[in-house]
């Protein structure tokens, strides 16, 4: 919306109406993004947070109303209603469309762009529809296409069903692994098969939502009874499901499981073999067998834990200070804590005593556990499986450890309503899992501070603690700061790690502890049946949950409605403000663009290896006190605990440039053993902050480089990790291989990338990041040809070079348009003013 709101001022300055910058197709925005988990355990929790929220994002809100009033096609769905793919499934997806055209009624596929990567959920009910950036969602609002090379389509045959033991979470974990493993990037997925129609709709849309963890473009569902089904369900009238399943079977769109079609690629998943999994502890395709867990934490532990003291044996090995059951004699029949500053045995361990508390930490507790994000709160079956094995801990008198952060944050309200008429919100918040939220949390790092003393303890010995939680990405450095390792696991298997305490668990073989009566419990003693979730299912969730639910979406509750609104058709920009200010990319345009240049006398900026993210390019959560931007902030009169979050700045350019590359685990090869937005700044040969070293490098009028290695930008389709990018003066970025939503939003921009020869890489052409790098061949763009490749050389200190022939990854006549540009929405504007 800033965005929008600079182009209005941007046409008016170029001789155009600022009211034909609107959306041509409608555009629906949910705010779920702001959320964060600042009070958690008690009852109030929610109520608490939302004021929160307002009181660190009423000045954004107040743009937002403004945005929903001056432009038209643009519907905003307030704060606290819910996350945007469930509300999307549950509510706003049409499935077909219809319009009027010259008086006959058309009906049409209903289609869908976002700016969430995970925009596929909408897949699970076969509409086509994938995450893209902000730029270029902007774009298709305006009246762009979405261009892109016609797709390998990979046939993803489903077969049998799932097991009694295994989850949703634990089959789109193995599809997840499957499609890594196969490759898919820049690949349709399409699901077909006899096993479809044993998919309910809510585990197509689970699976839909992680498409962008296997690295496809989507991974769509074909339309079927279970499809009608479910939109009968969500109160979608009668008339809309009549219109659906018609269109469909006269298009060839009905699923037909006896018919297969011809694919690019095929693989296939027979469900029966699904076992219980998690994913981590830094990437979601990084499945473990459950009954593996505890060997994968122990072997992958030394990684995180720093200077391991020395490992103990002796015949208590497998212990964990403060998370087993208690020891024969005692007389802590809940099963907690063991004695203080005892080391674990068998791998490396360093407890730590909690300033106030009767327990002490080591490296591996759960410090969060947090059943959040859409992926699985948009599916009844986990939710209810999770609630029923709460309510057999709570029976048994098990309790959360008391170092984990415990949180429920659904998608939607429905998930409350069907908790409380199936009774189960009791037990749920007995284990500390009480309402703190409608949004995104914990999944894109708003899990919020842990107490002080949790924190005070894990910083003094440096102790590599875990999160857990039933979202969909655990980057490094994502959920929370003081957390090192990330797991994704099914809502049921938060609860239970939320009694262990511990990846240092086996859940096979080790006791939860002690019931009431002393006997030991074990998880299979209390994990609900299929047959008792789907009993409770079918009691307590109804039509009239989601029509009630969803019939004010767009109202917002009193907070929202009391916001002033300011008015006009273009934004009075406040000088002053630290949330939402007037971007640079149109100052100084001109309405012919200028010609594209080669590149000379380029300095590497960053040099990163495989699978770096966008939250590694553009973290959206905390905002460091001794950072660039957390400087910043202070020399506008920001107290620390008003800082909020990078994600809920990104109106103001001033703090996203100065947090672009600033991850606290990004680690830049320029320098060595350093983690965090440092890198070495090569006039000076002294180690600076990114930005610090950026802007040394533009008094200077020198271009930068992005070297990195395989699936760069990997991760949610964040405009800022090309935004700041490019405002940090880089014009080149050369990877490996990129992932296709930041490769399409580094040519938005204006930034170009360029991929190394097949097989080669910086290390195999012995490039360190200190030279000098020119590169020829780019203006064959001026004559309106795409040159396959350009050529780079990279000069060496010593006088010696290395030269190459970098692919060019401007893959349409559409994005070379663009890069001709400067960026997208320089193009749009130039056409806009062109064709008044």
């Amino acid at each position: 919306v800033v965005d929008l709101a600079t182009m209005r001022e941007a046409v008016a300055d170029l001789g155009g109406d600022p009211t034909k910058i609107n959306p041509l197709a409608p555009a629906e925005m949910v705010i779920d993004h702001s959320v964060q988990i600042d009070v958690f355990g008690r009852r109030d929790a929610f109520e608490r947070n939302v004021e929160y929220e307002y009181q660190r994002n009423g000045e954004r809100y107040q743009f937002l109303r403004w945005g929903q009033t001056a432009f038209d096609n643009f519907k905003v769905v307030p704060p606290g209603t819910g996350i945007v793919h469930q509300v999307n499934i549950e509510y706003l997806a049409r499935v077909v469309m219809t319009r009027d055209d010259s008086g006959e009624l058309v009906a049409y596929p209903d289609t869908c762009v976002g700016t969430d990567s995970h925009t596929t959920m909408v897949n699970g009910l076969g509409v086509l529809g994938w995450g893209v950036g902000g730029i270029e969602a902007e774009a298709a609002m305006l009246g762009q296409p979405v261009s892109m090379l016609i797709p390998r389509v990979v046939g993803f045959k489903l077969t049998g069903e799932i097991p009694p033991a295994a989850t949703a979470t634990d089959v789109v974990l193995t599809i997840t692994e499957m499609l890594r493993d196969h490759g898919a990037v820049g690949k349709f997925v399409e699901f077909y098969g006899e096993g479809v129609t044993q998919v309910p709709l809510a585990n197509r849309a689970t699976i839909g939502n992680m498409s962008p963890e296997f690295g496809s473009t989507c991974a769509i569902f074909p339309i079927d009874e279970v499809t009608v089904d479910y939109m009968r369900l969500t109160g979608r009238s009668e008339e809309q499901l009549a219109l659906v399943e018609a269109y469909a079977k006269r298009q060839g769109l009905w699923h037909d499981p006896s018919k297969e079609a011809e694919y690019s690629e095929y693989l296939e998943l027979d469900l029966s073999t699904v076992v219980p999994s998690i994913a981590g502890p830094k990437r979601p395709q990084d499945r473990i067998v459950l009954s593996d867990a505890k060997q994968s934490f122990r072997e992958v532990l030394p990684s995180y834990a720093g200077e391991p003291h020395e490992v103990q044996e002796g015949e208590a090995a497998g212990t964990f200070p403060a998370s087993d059951p208690a020891g024969q004699g005692s007389d802590n029949d809940s099963g907690g804590e063991a004695p203080e500053h005892q080391p674990a045995t068998g791998r490396a361990s360093n407890p730590v005593q909690v300033e106030g508390q009767d327990y002490s930490i080591d490296h591996g507790i759960v410090s969060i556990a947090s059943i959040t994000s859409c992926t699985n709160t948009s599916n009844p079956s986990v939710m209810m499986a999770a609630g029923l094995l709460a309510r057999n801990a709570a029976d048994r008198g098990l309790v959360s450890k008391p170092w984990v952060k415990t949180s429920m944050a659904p998608g939607s309200q429905v998930v409350t309503n069907y908790y409380t008429k199936a009774g189960l919100w009791p037990a749920l918040e007995e284990l500390g899992f009480h309402l703190v939220g409608y949004g995104c949390t914990t999944c894109i790092g708003n899990s919020g501070p842990l107490d002080s003393e949790i924190s005070d303890a894990i910083a003094e010995k440096d102790l590599a603690v875990t999160a857990v939680l039933s979202g969909n990405r655990n980057f490094e450095g994502r959920i929370n700061p003081d957390v090192k390792m990330n797991y994704l696991a099914s809502p049921p298997l938060v609860i239970a790690y939320a009694l262990a305490g511990t990846m240092d668990f086996d859940f096979e073989n080790d006791s939860l502890g002690k019931d009431k009566d002393g006997n030991e419990v074990y998880l299979r003693d209390l994990w609900p049946s299929p047959t008792e979730v789907e009993k409770v299912i079918a009691e307590s969730i109804s039509q009239e949950m989601f029509t009630e639910d969803y019939q004010d979406v767009f109202t917002g509750d009193e907070r929202w409605r009391g916001l002033d609104t300011p008015e006009g058709a273009t934004f009075e920009w406040d000088a002053d403000s630290t949330y939402v200010r007037k971007p640079p990319y149109f100052e100084g345009m001109e309405l012919q663009p200028e010609p594209v240049r080669d590149i000379a006398g380029a300095r590497v900026l960053v040099k990163v290896g495989d699978s770096t993210t966008t939250d590694h390019i553009s973290p959206a959560g905390a905002i460091k006190l001794d950072s660039p931007a957390g400087r910043y902030l202070q020399e506008h009169g920001v107290a620390r605990k008003d800082f909020n979050s990078y994600g809920s700045r990104r109106g103001n350019h001033e703090i996203m440039i100065r947090g672009t590359f600033a991850n606290i685990r990004i680690k830049n090869q320029l320098l060595d053993g350093v983690e965090g937005g440092y890198t070495k700044n090569l006039l000076t040969g002294e180690q600076e902050f990114i930005y610090d070293a950026a802007q040394a490098y533009a008094e200077k009028d020198i271009p930068l480089v992005v070297l990195a290695g395989k699936e760069y930008g990997t991760g949610s389709s964040r405009d800022w990790a090309a935004k700041g990018t490019k405002l940090l003066g880089v014009q080149v970025v050369i990877t490996e291989s990129f992932e296709r939503i930041h490769r399409s939003n580094l040519i938005g921009m204006g930034v170009l990338p360029l991929q190394f020869p097949e097989g080669e890489s910086a290390e195999s052409l012995g490039l360190d990041g200190t030279e000098t790098f020119s590169v020829t061949g780019v203006t064959a763009l001026n004559e309106g040809t795409i040159p396959k490749t350009v050529k780079v050389v990279a000069a060496k200190e010593d006088g010696t070079s290395v030269e190459f022939d970098a692919v060019v990854r401007i893959d349409t006549p559409g994005e070379a348009e663009y890069f001709r540009n400067g960026g997208i929405l320089q193009y749009v504007l130039r056409s806009l003013v062109a064709a008044a």
